[in-house]
């Protein structure tokens, strides 16, 4: 009896365990960090796409010739159409998001970064301790001169 229940101890113990090693992922800032960053980025992934399909794709369409829109650009094959139009759209929208991305971790980040460094760089001040010992020193040279 007493082997049973330090059975189920050691079980609940394993379960708790499991548990709190989970807990201690999940919510870490990196895992929660990352999953703002997902969210937001398919949320910025619609907007660009309807950005493109609704406003920059139809203004294409506008200053090609033809009266068709780019939905309905399509090269026929063999009686097979190919919808190359869908494809620019794509297109659009990937270089739209490159870009997005670019600016945003190269430029701003980037800017982020430099600045850290600089500041990491820059030594902190001098303390009390420091400059009285740097007036003995001098204070010294002077004095041997």
């Amino acid at each position: 009896m007493d082997s049973a229940k330090q059975t189920a101890l050691d079980a609940k113990k394993k379960v708790f365990s499991l548990f709190d090693e989970f807990k201690a992922f999940a919510f870490k800032g990196n895992v929660i960090d990352l999953a703002v960053g997902v969210i937001i980025g398919a949320a910025f992934g619609k907007i660009v796409d309807s950005l493109v399909k609704h406003l920059i794709m139809p203004l294409i369409s506008v200053v090609m010739p033809g009266e068709q829109g780019y939905l309905d650009w399509k090269l026929v094959l063999n009686g097979k159409e190919i919808p190359y139009g869908l494809f620019l759209g794509e297109i659009v929208n990937f270089l739209i998001v490159a870009l997005a991305l670019y600016i945003f971790i190269v430029k701003f980040l980037g800017l982020l970064m430099k600045a850290k460094k600089a500041e990491a760089a820059a030594p902190p001040p001098p303390t009390k301790d420091q400059e009285l010992l740097a007036e003995i020193r001098d204070l010294l040279k002077e004095k041997a001169a």
